[in-house]
């Protein structure tokens, strides 16, 4: 009788724990994982991108109970602005990309950094949240790649110039000097203040700076910080020409295939996970340049007089760039239009 109870005992128990196994094995077949790509180092204080992904991750796994669960990947680890683009495009995945992975797909993109067409945060905000140029602009994307803009990610205010060589006050300071590009169109605005412009991909920047390859570049404070260009770059002209954003993008047969309650939960994670992120990049813009003095660079802001000078030689010039990369007039118009500067 005890070998039989013993016996018995211990079956129970088995069959207990396979049935909590096999309830384990349901739970997790029901939880969906997403790949979430990106550039710059899994550093929230640092990465404004990453700081977004955090949230985003944190928000979309608590709205839908655990059901989606996103996986991050920085450091451009699934590969550079285009590879990562091609994978979103054909795979259910995300990806955050900047000018140089959305403009080989929509050349168009570049309308919305037209030299000095915000005067600060609100202004550009609105043009992405309310702007006629910024909804045609998804809408388009979506037929041509099949693939969604789901959000313009705040990566760390607007953009200020780097060098090695001398102060930049002017337009003509920029004269001889060789500048990393992030794309055609950063190449293009160099030129016209007689500068030369290559492109070089993020994660080459600061070697690139290092050894003389390129003299200057241009990006917010916080990726200055992020790459370390403080320790290669002595000269900061906080010029403000252009809002610096990334793109977050959804491939279009996943976000199709979730549940509506799943679908609504990822929208709403990434309003959250973006007024986080703005609300954090706004507030840290003056302690970032304040960093970057305390580590020696020589950090100069230009007079109006001085801005101006720079909007009249770059704004025009910009757009005659885009013209001639054959980019409707309707998308320029458009753009200036919703940021109140229509010709």
């Amino acid at each position: 009788m005890t070998s039989q109870r013993f016996i018995k005992k211990p079956l129970s128990l088995l069959k207990g724990l396979v049935l909590g196994a096999g309830l384990a094995t349901a739970c997790s077949l029901q939880a969906q994982t997403i790949n979430l790509s990106y550039n710059g180092a899994p550093d929230a204080e640092k990465n404004a991108v990453h700081l977004f992904a955090s949230n985003l991750k944190k928000l979309v796994e608590e709205k839908t109970g655990g059901e989606l669960e996103l996986k991050l990947y920085p450091n451009s680890m699934l590969g550079e602005e285009q590879e990562r683009m091609e994978q979103v495009m054909n795979t259910p995945s995300l990806n955050i990309a900047s000018f140089g992975g959305v403009s080989p797909q929509f050349p168009e993109i570049f309308v919305s950094a037209i030299p000095f067409m915000f005067d600060g945060f609100d202004s550009a905000r609105d043009f992405f949240d309310n702007g006629e140029y910024w909804k045609a602009s998804q809408e388009e994307f979506y037929n041509r790649t099949g693939a969604r803009i789901l959000a313009v990610v705040e990566e760390g205010g607007f953009l200020a110039f780097t060098n090695n060589e001398r102060p930049i006050h002017s337009p003509a300071d920029f004269d001889g000097l060789r500048f990393r590009a992030m794309d055609k169109s950063q190449v293009a605005l160099f030129e016209s203040f007689g500068a030369s412009g290559t492109p070089i991909p993020w994660t080459e920047v600061y070697m690139a700076l290092r050894t003389g390859v390129a003299d200057g570049q241009m990006n917010p404070p916080m990726y200055i910080i992020l790459g370390s260009l403080f320790e290669v770059q002595k000269y900061l002209t906080l010029a403000d020409i252009q809002y610096s954003d990334q793109f977050l993008i959804g491939n279009g047969e996943l976000i199709d295939s979730l549940s509506e309650e799943d679908r609504k939960a990822l929208q709403e994670a990434v309003v959250e996970a973006n007024e986080i992120n703005r609300e954090a990049v706004e507030s840290q813009v003056e302690s970032h340049v304040k960093y970057l003095e305390e580590q020696g660079m020589e950090v100069y802001k230009p007079t109006e007089a001085e801005l101006a000078e720079f909007q009249k030689i770059g704004q025009p010039s910009y757009i005659e760039w885009l013209k001639e990369q054959n980019i409707d007039q309707k998308w320029i118009d458009s753009a200036l239009k919703d940021a109140g500067l229509a010709q």
